[in-house]
């Protein structure tokens, strides 16, 4: 299953020229994510944590979620005074500070299999109370995770998203290494630009083509718990007619967007339902890492629907310069009320827009999905039906 997934992520998704794609494969070659090499890495690894920690009681593991999750965050406040004394804007002893920092890093790498074994255990008990086991439960009555529940709490691969400039559409995805600099990232943009698409390097919160999945060591104990169920669904969802089409339109085999943003909002939607539900059964005193969407009375999400609007209104005229200025123009202004964001264009809002519950995506079909889940007796019985749909046309029909 994990082969099939990660060659799905590396397939072309639309037809191109050969010569688009060898000249693809030269920009792209060098730092190209070698899954194999991985997945071998992490079963040893795992096997060796295995006989080392077998002895290790939950309340000792539980207590190094806790002390995991504390030295994330202080690496996070680290990482940003750093940043400000080389930038000129603090003054601080910049020695003292790494040297913390490395140490935090070294203590947070030997808490990660403690902490990945606590919340996956946790997570398989919140989807036990859900009744929800298996892809084939209808057939298989076996009350068993599958697949596995399992994830790695280590940095993701980087994703490389093209689009054409014409129109927002993913045409190709390819996974980049783990460690990259923001020099090589933009390297790689450019040269990819000079093809004449869309294109942008993006950190991942989380991979599912791998097994086990990747969750980013980097984020909250919320983002952590809900990006893990998220992973593990589109997983699931793969043995489902509606995960199986996706694969298909991954691998260009037979392209269908809708299928594409359909099998993205659930695995979302129902992955922090999920994790929304491991806060309050088992973190009552977390406050939900909830995005601050206003700040001195912005509106970030409201904005993002207005430039995806716009954008799609010059691409539609064929004002493709314009657009490209105008998002420009957009990200500068994000800039200045706060929202950095490093790129703006095709590429990023075609990697986005894929989740139509979030403000980078204009598709009717969140509004949708959100109907079918308020309607639907339960978490199991939304992705039941969700996930045997071949088109939006069966959404629709549901919701009448």
């Amino acid at each position: 299953m994990a082969g099939l997934l990660s060659f799905c992520l590396l397939a072309i998704g639309c037809a191109a020229t050969k010569d688009f794609n060898k000249q693809l494969s030269q920009i792209a070659g060098p730092y190209r994510f070698h899954i194999v090499q991985w997945e071998a890495n992490t079963i040893s690894k795992a096997v060796k944590q295995a006989i080392c920690e077998r002895d290790r009681t939950e309340s000792t593991e539980v207590e190094k979620v806790n002390d995991y999750f504390a030295t994330v965050a202080r690496i996070k406040t680290l990482k940003s005074e750093i940043k400000a004394i080389k930038t000129g804007s603090k003054t601080g002893e910049l020695a003292s500070f790494e040297a913390e920092l490395t140490e935090l890093q070294q203590k947070r790498d030997s808490l990660a299999a403690a902490a990945e074994k606590v919340i996956a255990r946790q997570l398989k008990d919140i989807l036990s109370q859900q009744a929800i086991y298996n892809p084939l439960d209808k057939y298989v009555r076996l009350k068993v995770n599958f697949p596995p529940l399992d994830f790695k709490l280590e940095k993701p691969p980087h994703l490389l998203i093209i689009s054409p400039r014409e129109k927002i559409e993913s045409m190709r995805e390819i996974m980049l290494q783990q460690e990259m600099t923001t020099a090589e990232m933009e390297q790689i943009e450019g040269e990819v630009d000079k093809l004449g698409v869309s294109s942008i390097v993006v950190k991942l919160g989380g991979f599912g083509g791998t097994y086990p999945t990747f969750v980013t060591n980097e984020a909250s104990l919320r983002f952590t718990v809900d990006a893990a169920a998220e992973e593990w669904l589109h997983q699931y969802l793969f043995f489902r007619p509606l995960g199986f089409r996706y694969a298909m339109d991954v691998l260009g085999v037979k392209r269908n967007y809708e299928i594409a943003t359909m099998n993205e909002t659930v695995a979302s939607m129902a992955g922090k339902e999920i994790g929304e539900r491991v806060v309050e059964n088992y973190y009552p005193d977390l406050s939900a890492d909830k995005k601050q969407d206003k700040k001195s009375g912005f509106d970030f999400d409201n904005e993002m629907r207005e430039i995806r609007r716009a954008v799609d209104e010059y691409l539609a005229q064929g004002e493709v310069e314009r657009a490209e200025e105008f998002m420009e123009e957009k990200r500068q202004y994000l800039a200045s009320k706060g929202y950095h964001i490093r790129k703006l264009n095709q590429a990023y809002f075609a990697f986005h827009g894929a989740y139509a519950d979030q403000p980078t995506s204009i598709s009717p079909i969140g509004g949708e999905m959100e109907r079918l889940r308020e309607q639907s007796a339960s978490l199991k019985d939304f992705l039941m039906t969700v996930s045997s749909m071949t088109s939006r046309e069966d959404l629709l029909e549901s919701l009448k």
